[in-house]
């Protein structure tokens, strides 16, 4: 079985998305899991409407953690609530992954509206440089797929990591087993991060998160002052 957590946190718009994305899938041996972090909108609502088993979560690393300590399955899936899957992504994905003899993979990422622009920054300054780095510097973000085994032996997220918990995982995970960037599937992710914050301004926050976690370790500071949950206090986001 496949354990399918995502954290929340007033995702009333994105979340039916993202669920009706996985009921579309050739694939039904799985379990969704919403850790919510105290939602005052309906996204609770939605998703015991679609079926999901919903838990008191807190900041991603937490609420992952938690999704996992009831988790049945033998693989875990962190999934991020402001994406879509495409159509046959868990049979492709999953065909890969065993395929490979992963412990620990995670996707190349596109955004949901179909702006050349946009899809260019992805490709050039996230996807082309994970890919490159995949056998020297594991990334993980948005979507991770990890052996449940593996990820008790570390402990699971990080939770005193302010921002890139996900892409420290796959650093510890590797240590034990063997980590990829699957290539048979992407996972379509909304902008609204970038359009909130600024597309430079949250370049050059990660960036200098990968620099930090390069030369000096994880960030356990709340230097880069990242926010859970603002986006969705945009009103000019549009899907």
């Amino acid at each position: 079985m496949l354990s399918i957590i995502i954290p929340t946190l007033n995702e009333e718009k994105y979340l039916p998305l993202l669920l009706e994305s996985i009921k579309k899938q050739n694939f039904n041996d799985y379990e969704i899991i919403v850790a919510d972090a105290g939602s005052t909108d309906k996204t609770l609502e939605i998703a015991r409407e679609h079926g999901c088993i919903t838990i008191p979560g807190g900041l991603p690393a937490k609420g992952k953690n938690k999704g996992a300590g009831i988790a049945r399955g033998n693989l875990l899936f962190f999934l991020d609530a402001d994406v879509i899957l495409p159509e046959n992504f868990f049979e492709e994905s999953l065909n890969e992954f065993k395929k490979r003899n992963l412990k620990i993979a995670s996707f190349c990422l596109l955004p949901l509206k179909k702006n050349k622009s946009h899809y260019l920054v992805f490709n050039l300054f996230y996807n082309f440089p994970i890919v490159l780095l995949e056998k020297f510097l594991p990334h993980a973000a948005t979507g991770i797929l990890i052996d449940e085994e593996i990820f008790k032996k570390i402990s699971g997220f990080d939770e005193d990591i302010t921002l890139a918990e996900d892409h420290n995982l796959a650093r510890e995970a590797k240590k034990l087993g063997d980590y990829g960037i699957l290539k048979s599937s992407k996972i379509f992710i909304s902008e609204r991060r970038f359009e909130k914050d600024g597309w430079l301004k949250t370049a050059l926050r990660y960036l200098f998160c990968e620099l930090h976690m390069i030369f000096v370790g994880p960030l356990k500071s709340d230097i880069v002052k990242y926010k859970y949950g603002h986006y969705s206090k945009n009103k000019k986001d549009k899907i």
